[in-house]
């Protein structure tokens, strides 16, 4: 199975860059791994929050392939402790799919057409992060996951 993940708008700090970057770089040792950045909108300071999230949803779903298994990052979505998120990836890994598709939407959330694209909804906490801290848990976790898979010893109970 191929992990893609698309993320709405640029990190801009460093840090959280080469933090991304290391997560990034040990997961692709263990399963195809697809990062995809959409740019932020432009002017969007001249647009309403629904002119927006339907801007992102269209370039989101021009990234979504018809064998992708959707799953956005959503405050109202499934929440896991990290072991039952391994147990989900595996269950994805054994279900066939070909590619499980994590998004991660812009300041706003999705637009109806991206929520109707997508199989499923997870949350990684009831806390509010910023997106930009996002995509470092959520690599971070997925890391975890697997290697929680392996047996390896990265994640301790």
């Amino acid at each position: 199975m191929k992990l893609k993940i698309i993320f709405v708008g640029k990190t801009e700090a460093n840090y959280l860059n080469q933090a991304c970057n290391v997560f990034e770089k040990r997961l692709k040792n263990y399963l195809p791994l697809e990062i995809i950045v959409i740019p932020a909108l432009k002017k969007a300071k001249s647009l309403t929050i629904e002119q927006q999230k339907e801007k992102e949803g269209k370039l989101i779903l021009n990234k979504i392939d018809n064998s992708d298994f959707v799953v956005l990052l959503d405050e109202k979505g499934k929440e896991f402790r990290s072991i039952e998120y391994a147990k989900y990836l595996q269950d994805k890994m054994n279900s066939g799919i070909k590619s499980l598709c994590l998004i991660v939407g812009g300041p706003y959330g999705f637009s109806k057409d991206v929520y109707s694209k997508s199989q499923q909804k997870i949350a990684l906490s009831k806390m509010t992060f910023s997106h930009q801290m996002i995509r470092l848990l959520l690599l971070e976790q997925c890391y975890r996951a697997m290697s929680i898979l392996r047996n390896e010893p990265y994640h301790h109970e």
